[in-house]
């Protein structure tokens, strides 16, 4: 590992150990814009897409301020708050810092719904110095006193808009209101709308902002492609495609729970090793079925949008839309969990009559169309009844339901 890189940019020598074990070999754009200005005391918004590096461009300065600073492991004061959207993004945060930390005198606690709060409480009370949460738990603990934030230093609100298109902009201002006046606040987002921005106007002083989107929207190494089939026709067609061992591990996405469970039990059914993510299950069966994806136990993780962002698992090969997204963003979100790291990858798409206008608004988004590897596009008469639907839907309409949408997941 180019250890000189990252000293450059002002990662202390204590890093160089964790970096090389985890095949850092050259810092990323946002790590390289975002690092020095953070590590110099500044409030930052980070625009970057899933896969770039952020959690190490705000963990690296963020565990080196801590380490230099005044050891503060009181019981339920922490001296670093970072907030996610989703369990499984919480959990992935406390586990790079955990890597990166390692050897240091530094103590993680991420806290998160769907399981049993006491454990969660007891290790709060043992001292920590950084929470990884999401918002529902961590309001939750601080209405009953067992978090508590006097003492955070460090404040950093990750995929923020997808924080707004859960609907947790009221539980993230009571988090706000009861963190110190004097901070440092970090803000990382993949897409900056006025929400977004309106947000980071009430969190961060005087803020840098950095961007590191490449120009094209989607990763240059994904061979992206469509098939188009009839809905009933879709799981003989999922079937068929997972038959080539060359789709080693690969992730499928639908756009409901239902489906989830649906498509993983006819393919296990079929003889594929498959697991369901989605936002039904307890947390534990989500750790699990995340666990066994990991491991190569089970070859194929069916989801909802749930693991659209955060969920960083090597070497998967492919992404299959089993169900094209109704929110043109998701779909970038979701084809970024292949290709990571530098690494190829393959998406392809299944979309039947219904869909054709979500095709469009992605090729729109992308500004490329999806090679047509199967199927022949439907007769524009199917789609006409919805296209004039989506006309009539009014902006704030079309912000609505992708919120319920994404609460589906």
């Amino acid at each position: 590992m180019q250890a000189s890189d990252f000293q450059a940019l002002g990662v202390a020598e204590t890093f160089f150990r964790a970096l090389t074990k985890l095949n850092y070999q050259t810092p990323t754009p946002i790590q390289i814009k975002a690092i020095p200005p953070i590590l110099a005391g500044r409030d930052l918004i980070g625009v970057a897409q899933t896969g770039t590096g952020k959690t190490a461009a705000f963990g690296l300065p963020l565990l080196q301020h801590l380490i230099g600073g005044e050891r503060r492991q009181g019981r339920g004061l922490p001296r670093a708050l970072i907030l996610a959207p989703t369990r499984e993004l919480a959990l992935q945060i406390d586990e790079s810092l955990r890597q990166l930390a390692s050897g240091l005198p530094l103590h993680t606690t991420v806290i998160l719904g769907g399981v049993g709060r006491r454990p969660q409480v007891e290790r709060l009370m043992r001292g920590t110095d950084i929470v990884v949460g999401t918002p529902g738990r961590v309001l939750d603990l601080l209405q009953t006193r067992d978090l508590r934030l006097t003492a955070v230093t460090h404040f950093v609100l990750d995929e923020a808009d997808r924080m707004l298109d859960l609907g947790f902009i009221r539980d993230i201002r009571k988090i706000i209101s009861a963190l110190p006046a004097t901070r440092q606040s970090l803000m990382f987002s993949a897409t900056m709308p006025d929400a977004v921005t309106r947000l980071a106007d009430g969190i961060l002083k005087q803020p840098l902002r950095v961007e590191a989107t490449p120009d094209k929207i989607t990763a240059d190494r994904i061979e992206q492609s469509v098939y188009f089939v009839r809905s009933g026709d879709k799981r003989a067609l999922l079937s068929k495609l997972l038959a080539d061992p060359a789709m080693a591990r690969s992730i499928v996405f639908t756009r409901t729970k239902h489906s989830a469970s649906k498509v993983a039990e006819y393919l296990c059914s079929g003889g594929t090793e498959a697991e369901a993510l989605h936002g039904n299950k307890s947390q534990p069966a989500r750790m699990r079925a995340l666990a066994r994806f990991r491991a190569g136990q089970a070859r194929v993780l069916v989801a909802t949008d749930i693991a659209a962002r955060g969920i960083d698992v090597p070497d998967i090969s492919h992404v299959i839309n089993f169900d094209l997204p109704n929110v043109a963003e998701s779909y970038v979100h979701r084809i970024g969990r292949t290709a990571r790291a530098g690494a190829a990858g393959i998406a392809l798409s299944f979309c039947d009559s219904s869909e054709i206008e979500y095709l469009r608004d992605i090729e729109r988004l992308t500004g490329a169309k999806l090679t047509v590897a199967g199927g022949t596009t439907a007769p524009a008469s199917t789609s006409r009844p919805q296209q004039q639907q989506r006309q009539q839907r009014p902006a704030q309409g079309r912000r609505n339901f992708a919120r319920r949408s994404s609460r589906a997941a």
